[in-house]
Parts: structure tokens; sequence; C-alpha cells
């Protein structure tokens, strides 16, 4: 073979892929990534108007929309990483568990688009009567939402793994920089062109996105082939037992304060976004700034990220994403701080929010490939579900505690750029911290991760 051909082929565990294949495999993912994308950019800004009509408080909202969604992920995400890692069949590890979690968001997505009908129906019950009709939307819409995330949360994990077990390491930075402008492309498309339907056309939205996915995700269950792994070991063959399962799972992941740093990190990036993201669209209301403006403007943050994700993923692939992304935390903390200050009119409060959005997707796009950097390959999973964790019990409290203060200060929405700042602080301190113990396993060049 010669060295041309030899340099033009990539592996992943015993995955090897020529030019072609590659380009097949990031085809099929990016394609799957896309409807995730437009899935994950959507629901959750519809979501948030259409309970907001329904008569929700910004404390209920967040309970709902932010604290559920992590509740959830709290209790299913270890249980299916552990099995998932552990799992060996003939389709894989990853890809059976994700072909089941398809049709549970596809009914939580279609029992949400016609949440007002089946509102209505219940309505014609002793518990209807009793909740009134919005209430008994919101009951409904909220059934139908925790179904939905269940599968989505479930499915989240397992998409992360599969990409963790299928794409060459040599490529992770550039192909999440590709991986982020499908995912730029789908808010610009939502943003700029749907938006301003959000609150008409929520039903019709809910079922496109629903079908959407569930074509599209099970293509590439089909389509996406994995390696094979190393066996399992007999003990933990013999650990049937969901108790014993969760022993094990927690001795592994939280015995290691080396690995307890890098989940409080990533945890404390996790939620530093999250006053900006979950209020900023009540912020803009109150200044007067049209929805559809506002849509235009996020769109216009994603192009801007869009233009810059694939040369962010090559410095990320260059400089290791750990010292990335303390950079950027960095950059974000000084501008979140100013921005509160900055904004009095429609102006501003778009150049504040736009520089928010490029700030923010720079360091979503610089740490892409974090976890796959950091944690043993073999458990990715589980570990990944870890830090998870630790982060949704976090979003559990921060979303409604930063409501309530909210609820409290009259809704007075320009505190939710310092409250980011502060938390972009703890995270560049807690990423320096982890640099340091990142150095002695051999840093960027060397790094070996520890198995506990």
């Amino acid at each position: 073979m010669s060295d041309a051909a030899e340099h033009r082929r990539w592996s992943a565990g015993t995955l090897t892929y020529t030019l072609g294949g590659i380009l097949l495999l990031f085809f099929l993912l990016l394609t799957g990534d896309f409807i995730w994308s437009m899935r994950e950019r959507s629901t959750t800004m519809i979501s948030l108007l259409l309970i907001k009509e329904l008569g929700a408080s910004d404390f209920l909202n967040s309970l709902i929309i932010y604290a559920l969604p992590c509740a959830i992920s709290v209790v299913i995400c270890p249980l299916i990483s552990y099995r998932s890692d552990r799992h060996r069949g003939r389709f894989g590890r990853r890809i059976p568990y994700l072909f089941i979690t398809t049709p549970i968001v596809f009914v939580g997505l279609m029992g949400m688009a016609f949440c007002v009908h089946l509102g209505e129906l219940l309505q014609n019950t002793a518990i209807g009567e009793y909740l009134g009709p919005d209430r008994s939307t919101l009951l409904v819409f909220g059934a139908f939402w925790t179904l939905f995330e269940f599968g989505a949360q479930a499915g989240n994990v397992l998409f992360t793994a599969l990409i963790n077990d299928v794409v060459p390491r040599k490529l992770l930075g550039r192909f999440y920089g590709m991986f982020r402008i499908m995912s730029l492309l789908a808010g610009i498309i939502f943003n700029y062109k749907l938006l301003g339907y959000a609150k008409s056309h929520y039903s019709l939205l809910f079922m496109s996105l629903g079908v959407a996915y569930a074509i599209g995700f099970t293509l590439m269950c089909l389509l996406v082939k994995e390696g094979e792994y190393p066996p399992v070991s007999e003990a933990e063959l013999q650990r049937k037992g969901p108790f014993a399962a969760m022993v094990e799972y927690c001795r592994e992941c939280f015995s290691s304060r080396y690995y307890l740093l890098v989940f409080v990190m990533i945890m404390l990036a996790g939620i530093t976004f999250a006053p900006v993201n979950s209020f900023c669209v009540f912020f803009s209301e109150k200044l007067h700034v049209p929805l559809d403006n506002f849509g235009k403007y996020t769109a216009w943050s994603f192009v801007i990220t869009f233009i810059l994700s694939y040369p962010l993923g090559m410095l990320a692939d260059r400089f290791h994403p750990l010292r990335c992304c303390i950079v950027a935390m960095a950059l974000y903390a000084v501008t979140a701080l100013a921005s509160a200050f900055f904004i009095v009119n429609e102006l501003t409060f778009a150049i504040a929010f736009i520089l928010h959005c490029v700030l923010s997707g720079a360091y979503y796009t610089l740490s892409a490939s974090l976890p796959m950097r950091l944690f043993p390959q073999g458990r990715f999973a589980q570990f990944n579900s870890a830090s998870w964790i630790i982060l949704s019990l976090a979003s559990v409290v921060v979303p409604p505690a930063v409501a309530k203060f909210l609820d409290l200060s009259g809704h007075e929405y320009r505190w939710i750029y310092p409250i980011g700042s502060g938390l972009a602080v703890l995270t560049v301190i807690a990423g320096i911290a982890c640099y340091r113990r990142f150095l002695a396993y051999g840093g960027p060049t060397g790094y070996q991760a520890p198995e506990s």
C-alpha cells in the first residue's frame, strides 16, 4: 500500500476508514445531528412561549422546561450509559438503545403538538373541570413533555457515545467543528424563518419535528456500523442487579478527585449560559423587541458562529480544548458583566445578545470534544453520564433559583448577565485547577486518562 493511501486511512477502535468511508460516516452522523439540533433548538423555545401563554410564571416555566429534563437525566442516564458500555450485540452497544429511544421522542412530540385538543378532552373529566382550560392543557403538555424528554435525554447520552466510538480521535475536533455547523444551521433556519410562527403554528412545528426525527434517526441507526469492542469481564457479566450496577458506577466515576474536578468544571460551564439563554426572550419583550427581530438577531449570531466553527474545531485539535475553553470563558465573563450596564434599548440589546451567542457558541464548539479527550475510552458513556448528572443536579437548582430571583425583582431581566459573568469566573478558576492536574497525567501530547 502506498504512503499516500495509508495516510488517507483513519481508525477508530477496530473500524478503519478510507476517505470515502469517513465522508459517508460524517454525512450520516451530521444528518442525524442536524435533525437533533433542529429539535433541540426549537422545542425549548416553542415550549417556553407556549406555556407562558398558558399563564405559567417564570418559576414554573423553568421547572418544567429546564429542571424536569435535568431530573430525568439524573435518573435514566447512569443506568443506560452503564448498560450500554457493557452491552455486546450484533448491532453494537449504542445503536440498539438509540433505536429504542426514537419512537419515544416521536410520541412525545406528537402529544405536545395536540396538547390543546387533548386538554379540551381532559376538561370533560372531573380533573379537567377542577383545573380549568389552561391548566388542563398545561397538564397534558407536561405529561408529553416528560415522555419526550425521557427519550431525548437517553438519546443524547447514546448519540454522544456513538460518536466517541466510531469517529477517529484525530478528527474529533474537526468533526465537532462540522457538528456545530449543522447545529447552527438548524438554529439559523428556525430563528430566522420559523420563530415568528412559534405561537401561532406550534402544532405544525412539533409534528414536523417528530416526523423528521423518526425518519432521520431510524435511517442513521440502520446505516451507521459500530466496530467490535473488548469483551466484558466475567465479574461484570455476573453483576446483573441494578443496585450492584449503581454501586459499581458510583465507585468508578466518583472516587477520583481528578474526575470530580472535571465534572465540576463542566457543570459550571454548563450553567454559565443558562441565565441568558433561559430568560433573554422575556428581556427582549420587556424592551419591546418584536419576536421576529429577536429571532433574526439569534440567526445572525449563529451565522457568525457558523463561520467560526470549523476554524475553532481546528484550534481545539491543535491547542487542546481544555486550554481553549479557559480562554473563551474568560472572555465571556468580561463581556457579560459589561452587558449588564450597556443594554438600554433594542440596538444595545441586540449587540449584547449577539456577543453572548457568539462567545457561548465558541465555547460549545471548543469544548465539544473535551469529554472524549479526558474520560477513559472504554467507559466513556458512564463517565460522560456522570458528568451530566452533576450538571443536571445543578440545572435543577440554578434556573429555578434565577427565575425566583427574577420574580422577586419585578422581572428585572438585566440581572441575567452579571449572574452569567459570575458563573463564568468560577468556571475559569475550576478550569485552571483542572488543567494543572491534566498536566500531571501527561498534558496535551501524552495524556493518559486515569482509570480511577
